[in-house]
């Protein structure tokens, strides 16, 4: 007679927030890892596509290879032109700092 059978019972729902507290605590981690490493490989795309840049621009206009920083999204690449010590080859790289959030990232290719 006192069977009331309209609600959750109280065990039912403390057994269903800690199954949901346990896939979270789970996930969560996983999640924060994976943007970091979105955001690492969206870096780094930015910094193939600066160096091909460069390298196109050097191809078309042949102007005077400079070293200069360019910052986009509060992150500072640093364009760096050298000569590794081949006849006529120049080579550029694009590197971006180790900072707190992010590892240090270099790409690097010949002018040919």
């Amino acid at each position: 007679m006192l069977r009331n059978d309209k609600g959750f019972f109280l065990l039912e729902l403390l057994l269903s927030l800690s199954a949901l507290l346990m896939i979270s605590l789970y996930l969560l981690p996983l999640l924060m890892d994976l943007r970091g490493q979105s955001k690492q490989v969206e870096i780094e795309n930015k910094a193939r596509q600066l160096m091909y840049e460069e390298l196109q621009a050097k191809l078309i206009d042949s102007r005077t290879l400079t070293n200069y920083t360019f910052i986009q999204n509060k992150v500072e690449y640093k364009i760096i032109w050298s000569d590794p010590g081949a006849a006529s080859q120049k080579e550029v790289c694009v590197k971006v700092e180790k900072n707190s959030f992010l590892p240090e990232i270099k790409v690097c290719g010949i002018l040919e």
